[in-house]
């Protein structure tokens, strides 16, 4: 199994919190590879390419992108998430939601117990509630919360009785999630995402970090609903965002 100790998670928060004015030049994160880590994700390579007309997100792994997925257990509550993701220092406000809500970030993720794209049909089978085993892509909010885990982070929740503001693809859920409906695309070794530029606020100073990591839904199916478990790999090392997008 793979596992992240107590104190990655503290780093992990403490990282994700402070979102600093580093001075980077423009290219992509490379790492080496790690034997400790599970191929599928070890990352090796973190990027993102700005075009006038599309962001393009991608994270290279040692092994086969997309080789792994979570075993399905049956039922929602206790359910696993494996994820691809982009943290990025953008504002919640960009994709759609509240300002200042927390870090946005980008992830592909699959997750066999449950489907939260309901406007889509990736399997193409004629029913949109039965392919969350497939890999699909969520921009979500993230914020720190101990009851996940000591220094751990999670999908924020949406309190009961509020109606903060949310995307037009919001899935439903009462978490600060978004389901796009950018279909990802997994070659190789190679996770990639192409988000149109129409879709996003300001980029401007755009900063960015890779992570792999499972997500495990509470087992009372309350808030806190969605936490992060495990984390598999950090692109930095450090979740410092040291990436820049390089300009197409």
């Amino acid at each position: 199994m793979l596992t992240t100790s107590t104190s990655n998670r503290a780093l992990i928060f403490a990282a994700l919190m402070f979102i600093g004015p580093n001075i980077v030049t423009a290219e992509p994160i490379i790492a080496k590879a790690a034997n400790a880590i599970q191929a599928e994700f070890d990352i090796v390579k973190t990027e993102i390419l700005q075009a006038d007309d599309a962001v393009t997100f991608k994270i290279a792994v040692s092994g086969k992108a997309g080789d792994s997925k979570p075993a399905a257990s049956g039922k929602l509550a206790g359910s696993s998430v494996y994820s691809y993701v982009w943290p990025t220092s953008l504002n919640s406000s960009a994709v759609g939601f509240d300002a200042d809500q927390g870090i946005l970030a980008l992830a592909v993720t699959a997750h066999p117990d449950f489907d939260d794209t309901p406007a889509a049909d990736e399997n193409g089978d004629g029913d949109k509630t039965n392919d969350g085993n497939l890999w699909h892509s969520h921009w979500v909010v993230l914020g720190p919360d101990d009851a996940c885990g000591k220094g751990s982070l999670k999908v924020k929740d949406i309190p009961n009785g509020t109606k903060p503001k949310l995307p037009a693809t919001w899935p439903g859920l009462p978490l600060l999630i978004d389901s796009p409906g950018f279909e990802p695309a997994l070659s190789a070794s190679t996770v990639t995402v192409t988000v149109p530029t129409a879709t996003l606020g300001d980029t401007t100073g755009m900063k960015f970090d890779g992570v792999t990591a499972a997500l495990r839904v509470n087992e009372s199916t309350h808030a806190p609903l969605l936490c992060v478990a495990n984390v598999f790999d950090i692109a930095s090392g450090d979740l410092s965002l040291p990436g820049t997008p390089t300009k197409q």
